[in-house]
């Protein structure tokens, strides 16, 4: 039985860390990731799937931020994990933004569901809490980089939680097509394998992959994808879903091809002009 988070038709898009946004001479802005305004953005898009990342503060606020460190997005330096939150507060994504907790995130956007990258152990442990008093539990898939510690949060879940494949998990399944003798994953916890197309030289992605997957039940979302030749490709081969920073341009391909199954929004070759600075 697919589990709810899954429950929307497929091709699912997602918004890679809020996607890009557009201001009003066409040019794309990604130095906005993973604010509020970026998710907005995607929302007003349409989107109902929100890819974000995850970091503890020192104090256990669970930040939705992708680096382990403030240097490279914010106004402000230094590692999350060592700050605590009123510190990780006064910095600015691009200089403007604040970070956004998770928490907050969830209640801002209730008819949202959101894929939650753990980029830290710290961050299994308070992603528990905020699922606990949001009641959020059929609304995220949980994912990570490393496995032990996906599999330590699927362990703590008080209850059943969408989750993607770790990258074990992405080698069984990969081992898996292209052997039918090995194909012990039926049993096994993620209902969805997030994959890129390629882990250096080496492709991930295939055919086989797709049909041995979705022979175990599991969707295929292919990361992150910003070309829409590369995304019709990726559709026509069967895949499930497509995480992206190009939020308007999946949506004007999953329109001609009558497979959009997000909110209307508004339309995206006229996206929100965004003020200078």
């Amino acid at each position: 039985m697919t589990h709810v988070y899954l429950s929307s038709p497929v091709p699912v898009a997602l918004a890679h860390r809020g996607g890009w946004l557009t201001d009003d001479q066409g040019l794309h802005r990604t130095e906005l990731e993973n604010t509020a305004v970026a998710f907005q953005h995607a929302v007003d898009l349409g989107y109902t799937y929100l890819e974000t990342d995850v970091h503890a503060t020192s104090d256990g606020v669970l930040m939705a931020f992708h680096d382990h460190t403030l240097d490279r997005a914010t106004d402000m330096s230094g590692a999350i994990g060592d700050l605590p939150h009123r510190e990780v507060s006064r910095a600015r994504v691009a200089g403007r933004e604040p970070v956004p907790v998770l928490e907050d995130l969830l209640g801002s956007w209730p008819q949202a569901r959101f894929n939650i990258d753990m980029k830290a152990d710290a961050a299994v442990l308070p992603l528990l809490e905020v699922l606990r008093r949001t009641n959020a539990w059929d609304r995220v898939c949980v994912t990570s980089f490393d496995q032990r510690r996906l599999d330590r949060a699927r362990r703590l879940f008080d209850r059943p939680v969408a989750t993607s494949c770790g990258p074990l998990d992405v080698v069984r399944l990969r081992v898996a097509s292209l052997s039918p003798l090995l194909r012990a994953l039926a049993g096994r916890v993620p209902v969805c394998a997030q994959i890129p197309l390629r882990h250096g030289a080496f492709p991930v992605l295939s055919r086989d992959l797709i049909r041995t997957a979705h022979r175990l039940g599991m969707q295929v979302h292919v990361w992150t994808v910003n070309d829409p030749h590369v995304m019709e490709r990726l559709l026509d081969a069967g895949v499930d879903g497509i995480v992206t920073d190009n939020t308007a341009g999946l949506k004007r391909l999953l329109i001609r091809r009558g497979q959009w199954s997000g909110a209307t929004g508004h339309d995206p070759g006229h996206d929100i002009p965004l003020k200078n600075g």
